[in-house]
């Protein structure tokens, strides 16, 4: 009884070393497929580069703002929205303005 006890210990070492065996040779494959594409990327970056350089076109990636004089300017409308008039001192009275509220 004792040596099947043993024997069914063993086989589940022996199961979880196997389970730990394909776990690492799946993390191996997927480093080793990761570092390959990797190259590969670079690899076409590099070319791509290459190809840019002697054509003598390298682009800018950055967006450069252009303004003229008019667009500062020109009167800001918005759509579908009047502009706001704020009450003139002669319409109202104001409480700064030293009124009798004692």
């Amino acid at each position: 009884m004792e040596n099947k006890k043993r024997k069914g210990k063993d086989y589940e070492v022996e199961d979880e070393e196997m389970k730990m065996d394909k776990f690492y040779a799946l993390l191996r494959r997927y480093r080793d497929a990761r570092d390959r594409r990797r190259k590969e990327l670079e690899e076409l970056d590099k070319s791509e580069k290459e190809k840019r350089m002697k054509a003598g076109t390298e682009q800018h990636r950055v967006w450069v703002p252009s303004f003229e004089w008019e667009d500062f300017t020109d009167q800001v409308q918005f759509r579908g929205q009047q502009y706001m008039q704020f009450p003139t001192s002669s319409t109202s009275p104001s409480p700064l303005a030293g009124g009798t509220d004692n």
